[in-house]
C-alpha cells in the first residue's frame, strides 16, 4: 500500500507524509478522534470561521516540523533519520491527549493535563507499534540527549506555536495572529546542542511575540470566548454534581463514563480501560448532551444548556483589578430579583475569575539569539529589544443579561 500520501492543507497548501509509520499513526483511531475535537473550543461564537481541529493542527505542526529538520541539516545539525522520524512523530502525537472542546473542560471532565494523557495515548501506541515509538516518547519527554529536538516539539520557538498562531489566524480571519514561520523556522540554528535563532532573525521573532500576545487578548481570551466557555464549565459542573446524587442523565455512554465517577492519573496509570474509554469521549458528545439537557427536569442544568445551544450568552465585565464584594453583592441581588433560577443556585447565574497572560516569559528557557560574532543572548537581554515580559492579568464577572 503506497503510504507516501499528500494532504491539501488550507494554510501550507500541499503537505506530504514522509514516514510510513506517521501515516499508520495517522490511520490510528485514536487520532482520528481529533478530527472531532475543536482546536479553538468554542471560539466559533465570535468568529464563525474557528471551527478547525486538533487534526489539522497536528498535521500543521508535523508539516512545520518537516521544514524545520531540513533547515537545521543544512547548517550542520546532525539528525539522523532515526531521529527524524521519532521527532515527526513526537509533534504529530502532542497534543492526542486532548479531551472535548480542548483546554476549556480540560480539569471539569477529567482532572488530569491533556499532556499526561497523551503521554498514555504514546505508551499504548507503542506497545501496538512493537516499541517503533520509544525514541518519540524519550525526546517527547525531554529525556533524549540532543535538547533542540524537545524544544522543536515544546519550547518558546516550537513547531506547536507557530502552526497555532498561523492556523487560528487564517481560521478567525483576525490578520494581527500572521507570522513569517517560514522565515523564523530558515532563521532556526543549533548552538551548543539547543536551538538558537540567527541575528537576523530578531524582527521576526519579535513580530512572532506580539502576534501571540494579541492573538490572546483577540482571540483566546476574547471576552465572549471567555463566557461562553465558562458557562460550558458550569454546565458540566452542573451535571456532574446531578450525576453524583444518583440522578439520571440521558447521554452517550463515553460522557456518562466521567459525570458518574472521579478519576485521577494514577487510576489512569493502574486501569488501562480508562484510557480506551477517553478515547470515545469528543465534542460530539458534548453538544449531542447539551441539547438533552434543555429538557432535563433541573432548571439550572436546562437553563444553562439552552443558553449555550441557542447562544444566549451572558453578560461579561473584565477588570485589571478585582471585583470587590460590594459590586458582586449588588449584581446577584438584581440578577436574583429576575426570579431566572431559586435563589439557591445563584452561583451558576453569576460568577467570576482570573485569566493571564504574557508576551514573553522568561521563566522557562528563553529564545536565545545566535550573533555573528558566535555570542548566543537571550532575547530579553538584546538592548534594542523591548518586548513585555510582564504578567497581566484580568478579572471578570458574568452573569445574565437583562
Amino acid at each position: 500500500m503506497n503510504k507516501k500520501k499528500i494532504i491539501n492543507d488550507p494554510v501550507y497548501g500541499f503537505i506530504t507524509i514522509p514516514f510510513d509509520i506517521l501515516f499508520d499513526l495517522i490511520e490510528h483511531p485514536y487520532f482520528q478522534r481529533l478530527r472531532r475535537i475543536k482546536q479553538v473550543s468554542l471560539t466559533h461564537y465570535v468568529y464563525p470561521g474557528a471551527l478547525h481541529t486538533r487534526f489539522h493542527h497536528a498535521i500543521g505542526a508535523l508539516h512545520l516540523m518537516g521544514q524545520a529538520i531540513e533547515v537545521l541539516r543544512s547548517k550542520g545539525a546532525e539528525i539522523t533519520e532515526e531521529e527524524a522520524r521519532a521527532v515527526s512523530i513526537a509533534i504529530l502525537l502532542h497534543d492526542i491527549g486532548h479531551g472535548p472542546f480542548s483546554h476549556t473542560l480540560e480539569h471539569t471532565l477529567v482532572n488530569v493535563p491533556h499532556e499526561e494523557i497523551s503521554l498514555l495515548f504514546m505508551e499504548r501506541l507503542n506497545e501496538e507499534f512493537n516499541g517503533k515509538l520509544d525514541l518519540a516518547i524519550s525526546i517527547f519527554q525531554n529525556q533524549y540527549k540532543k535538547k533542540f529536538l524537545h524544544q522543536l516539539i515544546s519550547g518558546q520557538l516550537d513547531m506547536d506555536r507557530m502552526d497555532y498562531l498561523n492556523r487560528d489566524s487564517f481560521f478567525t480571519g483576525v490578520h494581527e495572529g500572521v507570522i513569517g514561520y517560514d522565515r523564523i523556522i530558515k532563521m532556526l540554528a543549533v548552538h551548543n546542542g539547543e536551538l538558537v535563532v540567527e541575528e537576523k532573525g530578531i524582527y521576526s521573532i519579535e513580530k512572532f511575540l506580539i502576534a501571540r500576545r494579541l492573538m490572546y487578548w483577540q482571540v483566546y481570551l476574547h471576552k465572549t470566548v471567555l463566557v461562553a466557555e465558562q458557562m460550558l464549565v458550569k454546565t458540566l459542573k452542573r451535571a456532574k454534581q446531578l450525576a453524583s446524587q444518583g440522578i439520571a442523565l440521558n447521554i452517550p455512554k463515553s460522557l456518562s463514563f466521567f459525570l458518574y465517577q472521579n478519576f485521577s492519573l494514577e487510576d489512569f496509570d493502574k486501569n488501562k480501560e480508562l484510557l480506551d474509554h477517553f478515547a470515545k469521549l469528543d465534542d460530539h458528545d458534548i453538544f449531542s448532551s447539551l441539547k438533552v439537557f434543555r429538557d432535563h427536569p433541573d432548571p439550572v442544568l436546562s437553563f444553562l444548556s439552552s443558553c449555550i445551544v441557542d447562544r444566549r450568552l451572558f453578560k461579561i465585565e473584565i477588570k485589571d483589578e478585582p471585583f470587590s464584594p460590594i459590586d458582586i453583592s449588588e449584581i446577584k441581588n438584581r440578577i436574583e430579583s429576575l426570579n431566572i433560577l431559586p435563589k439557591e443556585n445563584l452561583d451558576y447565574l453569576v460568577f467570576g475569575g482570573a485569566e493571564t497572560n504574557h508576551a514573553y516569559s522568561t521563566s522557562k528557557d528563553e529564545i536565545n539569539i545566535l550573533f555573528k560574532n558566535g555570542d548566543v543572548l537571550p532575547m530579553s537581554q538584546i538592548s534594542d529589544f523591548g518586548i513585555q515580559t510582564r504578567l497581566v492579568k484580568k478579572y471578570y464577572l458574568c452573569y445574565p443579561k437583562g
